[in-house]
């Protein structure tokens, strides 16, 4: 993986703080069309379950848009999908329907030293010597590879949230700015790019450089000052990426994303360059976070 993430670690700092963004449902109003538009189609199509269709959409849109897994790595949510929420969906269990299980796949997406991508899928199944754990491993980076190709013909021309341009207008002058995301690397490239606000950023690290939180290490560990550094995003795993490497973080409330970029601009970064962001104020703005995103499903309750 060195390869990938040497433009991270290559990073030097020419200002005195480092601010990096999440991109999917952060920056860009895209994981609404893409779990329901590219995701959730594949997802039926290549692991066969169209009798349970219904069922499948449901368990893709709360995993990765209304949950505490929002916005996490697609293969660590697929993983969620098919050996916990679609089981104990109650239209599975009323039709019995067996859920495939792919236990070769999954020990794979749960492996520490794995790179959760489609060239960290090629290199597994270069390595696999069981042909059950080749299939897995093949069927999984058909499902990606057909997911990347849908989001390529359908996500387009989706601005950024109201406000966001004015951030990045505002941060860049004062802090260095990458962009650290669980989508591969070419869309998020062609997405910034198409917007005209990759000009902004220094890196755009997807996918394949890694996790978020080996972004936020391999670009910010001993360069910048204690509470100089700030993770903007969505998801509860951008904050866990962020506390990992002892950053404070700026939550985009889903729902209330034009609020969350107004509020960064017309008072949280400028707290955050005065050194008045971290302790009571991030407290609260987490806790309104928090609150948005329940572990469980509506079915379970």
């Amino acid at each position: 993986m060195a390869e990938y993430t040497q433009a991270l670690r290559d990073v030097r700092p020419t200002k005195d703080y480092l601010v990096a963004i999440d991109s999917d449902g952060c920056v860009f109003d895209t994981m609404g069309i893409k779990q329901r538009e590219c995701f959730c189609p594949w997802t039926v199509g290549c692991f066969g379950l169209q009798p349970v269709a219904e069922a499948a959409r449901e368990c893709r849109v709360f995993a990765d848009l209304f949950s505490k897994t929002r916005g996490a790595n697609r293969h660590k949510t697929l993983k969620r999908i098919l050996s916990e929420l679609l089981p104990n969906h109650p239209m599975v269990k009323q039709r019995g329907f067996k859920v495939p299980q792919l236990p070769h796949y999954f020990a794979w997406v749960d492996d520490p030293k794995s790179v959760l991508s489609n060239d960290g899928l090629k290199k597994a199944i270069a390595e696999a010597k069981d042909p059950q754990a080749k299939k897995e491993l093949e069927q999984a980076l058909d499902w990606s590879k057909k997911v990347n190709q849908a989001v390529t013909d359908i996500v387009r021309g989706i601005p950024p949230f109201p406000y966001v341009r004015e951030c990045l207008e505002k941060i860049q002058p004062v802090a260095d700015v990458i962009v650290v995301s669980a989508t591969p690397g070419e869309a998020l490239v062609r997405e910034w790019q198409e917007h005209d606000i990759a000009k902004y950023v220094a890196v755009i690290a997807g996918q394949e450089m890694g996790t978020k939180a080996q972004h936020l290490e391999y670009a910010a560990k001993d360069r910048y000052a204690k509470d100089h550094v700030l993770m903007i995003g969505d998801a509860p795993g951008d904050l866990k990426a962020a506390r990992a490497n002892n950053a404070l973080f700026y939550p985009v409330v889903p729902g209330k994303e034009t609020e969350s970029w107004k509020r960064l601009h017309d008072e949280a970064f400028d707290r955050f360059i005065k050194g008045k962001y971290a302790g009571e104020y991030e407290q609260k703005l987490i806790a309104e976070f928090n609150s948005c995103l329940p572990e469980k499903p509506p079915w379970e309750k």
